[in-house]
């Protein structure tokens, strides 16, 4: 029976593939993968798994899986702001300032006409 063996180097990185034993039990195969694939390396943990339980996705099949665009859940960083956007936020800051001068105005010539 063939194993797959994944090899973790420190604590909290991923488990990475590193090749195969041939062993007829678990015990077996993770003695072998013990053997072959930590002892050389620094290893914080090892997988084993047969090779009939490793399923595949394709790049075929993952291609039909609808993606969609979805930029807006990435926040922009003020270095990728364009001039047009800048612009567009000073003349909605100068309107919204007008606007205010302007609600000051009329609740002052209201005061007055009482």
């Amino acid at each position: 029976m063939i194993w797959e063996v994944f090899r973790q180097e420190a604590p909290g990185d991923y488990h990475e593939h590193v090749g195969n034993v041939h062993a007829p039990d678990r015990e077996m195969a993770k003695l072998f993968a013990r053997i072959q694939h930590a002892r050389r390396m620094q290893t914080n943990s090892l997988w084993v798994t047969p090779r009939e339980e490793i399923g595949e996705v394709s790049a075929e099949d993952a291609a039909f899986d609808g993606r969609t665009d979805k930029s807006y859940r990435w926040a922009m960083t003020y270095n990728e702001i364009d001039a047009s956007f800048a612009e567009e936020v000073a003349d909605s800051e100068s309107e919204q300032r007008e606007a205010a001068r302007k609600r000051r105005e009329a609740l002052r010539d209201e005061g007055n006409e009482a």
